[in-house]
């Protein structure tokens, strides 16, 4: 087979790079491994500002699970506050249905021009004169070679299209949240807010969530800090927390897996290689959050394609500008997000109840997590100086 672009993996990065070089004009194979698109679902499922999703793409009604009003913030006391969207309704949030979501995208790019193929399995990339000519795979146990002159990789946090290209995306134990989540059925689930909380008891280096999925289900989950967590813990937590919080739910699945957390990696291109979402490791190190910044990262990635195969030059030195224009943008985001994550690190549960007390009287600020944080910011200065630099 030949085209002009293999895209590695059909999340929502891949999804859209593989939509937006078509509509550039490319030839494009988009390959995904699992033999269903969006299964198994290893998410939260939420996005925290709908308004960012509709920039980037139309949805569709089945693929929102409920329309999210707030967030209410516990600390480890007991204490919480509610956060609220403004009173547009623009900047409240989603909780998807991420095999539908995830599916649809994929829809999208074939409906675009992309050739999809399920169950396959990238297996090696080879070179010719330095170059990437050729992916390897195998195709529904049959194998495959597709000639491209250039490879998207959004293959996730353990990416082999990074490894093949010789881009170094090792992750140390800090900068990795290990995670697992129930699926749960209760009837008392507060099905227009999420819940957050907070303690280094209940969630080293994380956070404990409730986001609920209508019909009284909810997605509850916990994220803890790599180095703080060991075999088996943050089932043992999330299990823990769930006794004492939501003793009568029914657990109907569980997923665990891991989400990158750390600042942007060094390069994310290499000579016909452009690698996008966890692949680049470009989720937000304070929530764990990718899916908005793998979407916007895959429509760049799709763009530059489509220039750098027009042109007849996908060298490292032209992939260039993809680096130039996601750094710029949601990098700098990363950036801040990370700094603050390593500074939030250091907070004792005492100083988490105090900013959670610090926010009474301001119940129903804005729900967005930068607007969040210079709140917290203007309301403790002292505590939050080294802070400053994010809004300032």
């Amino acid at each position: 087979m030949k085209c002009d672009v293999v895209v590695i993996g059909a999340g929502p990065g891949g999804s859209m790079a593989a939509k937006k070089a078509a509509e550039e004009g490319l030839d494009v194979v988009l390959l995904e491994k699992r033999q269903e698109i969006g299964e198994p679902v290893r998410c939260a499922e939420g996005i925290s500002i709908k308004s960012e999703l509709k920039e980037l793409i139309k949805p569709e009604p089945n693929w929102i699970s409920t329309e999210i009003k707030g967030a209410r913030l516990c600390s480890p006391n007991g204490d919480n506050v509610f956060m609220a969207g403004n009173d547009r309704g623009d900047e409240g949030g989603y909780i998807l249905e991420r095999k539908n979501f995830d599916r649809g995208l994929a829809l999208q790019a074939a409906r675009a021009g992309a050739k999809v193929l399920v169950k396959t399995r990238a297996t090696g990339l080879i070179r010719k004169d330095g170059m990437p000519c050729t992916v390897s795979a195998i195709c529904q146990g049959k194998t495959l070679r597709i000639d491209a002159p250039l490879v998207i990789g959004a293959d996730g946090v353990e990416s082999k299209t990074a490894r093949w290209a010789g881009i170094d995306t090792r992750l140390n134990l800090k900068d990795i949240m290990v995670c697992a989540q129930f699926l749960v059925f209760d009837s008392t689930i507060d099905q227009e807010c999420c819940e957050f909380f907070f303690g280094n008891k209940m969630a080293p280096g994380g956070y404990i969530w409730i986001f609920p999925k209508a019909n009284s289900l909810a997605n509850v989950g916990i994220g803890i800090q790599g180095s703080q967590s060991s075999s088996g813990e943050p089932i043992k937590l999330l299990e823990k927390f769930m006794k004492g919080k939501m003793p009568k739910a029914k657990i109907l699945q569980m997923v665990a897996g891991g989400i990158p957390t750390s600042g942007p990696i060094k390069t994310t291109t290499s000579d016909g290689i452009m690698l996008v979402g966890d692949a680049a490791h470009q989720s937000d190190p304070l929530t764990g959050g990718g899916i908005i910044n793998a979407m916007k990262a895959g429509v760049m990635a799709g763009k530059v394609a489509g220039k750098s195969v027009s042109s007849g030059d996908v060298s490292a030195a032209a992939l260039k500008e993809y680096e130039e224009i996601w750094r710029s943008s949601i990098g700098k985001e990363i950036e801040k997000r990370y700094h603050a994550k390593k500074f939030f690190l250091n907070l004792t549960d005492e100083d988490l109840n105090n900013l959670t007390r610090s926010l009474h009287g301001h119940n129903g600020s804005r729900i967005v997590t930068r607007d969040l944080l210079k709140l917290l910011f203007n309301l403790n200065p002292k505590m939050l100086w080294n802070l400053r630099n994010l809004f300032f």
